[in-house]
């Protein structure tokens, strides 16, 4: 993919697999709900999950969207770099509604919601947990992509 597919990609993808190190140096993967902000990888988290502690020990992060079952349709993205945890309510909400618009634009397809209480209660939930969570920034350092779709039929 190029570039500007990558980022599109990144737009519309369902949620990643962080992958962090754990203390006896295994990958430790999960899935999370992202978004992009500012060219960075953005999500949140307990500040007591495992995936923080192990950024708080290493940095070193990695995610990676994709899709497909056949090999000519395996499509993704994976990004490593430095994650940077931050800890601020507010940087909290922010991040929270960063990812609950992109996940809405990915998934249009999806039911709206029936009833204006539902996002009042959604958004007073968050605001009840937000202090118990961190933000998690990941720093792009490496880029890499695929989309099977283009290989040439029949060479795989």
């Amino acid at each position: 993919m190029t570039q500007e597919e990558a980022a599109e990609w990144l737009q519309r993808g369902d949620s990643c697999s962080l992958a962090t190190i754990d203390r006896d140096g295994y990958p430790h993967v999960v899935a999370m709900a992202y978004a992009v902000e500012n060219g960075d990888i953005v999500m949140t988290s307990f500040a007591k999950a495992q995936k923080v502690i192990n950024l708080r020990r290493n940095p070193c992060a990695a995610i990676m969207v994709e899709s497909g079952k056949a090999y000519h349709t395996l499509k993704g993205v994976m990004i490593r770099g430095q994650a940077e945890i931050i800890e601020d309510t507010e940087k909290v909400l922010d991040v929270l509604t960063l990812v609950a618009r992109r996940t809405s634009q990915a998934n249009r397809s999806a039911t709206p919601p029936s009833g204006g209480d539902v996002n009042a209660q959604i958004t007073e939930q968050a605001r009840q947990l937000a202090p118990k969570r961190v933000v998690i920034r990941i720093h792009p350092k490496k880029w890499a992509s695929w989309d099977h779709s283009k290989l040439p039929a029949g060479k795989y």
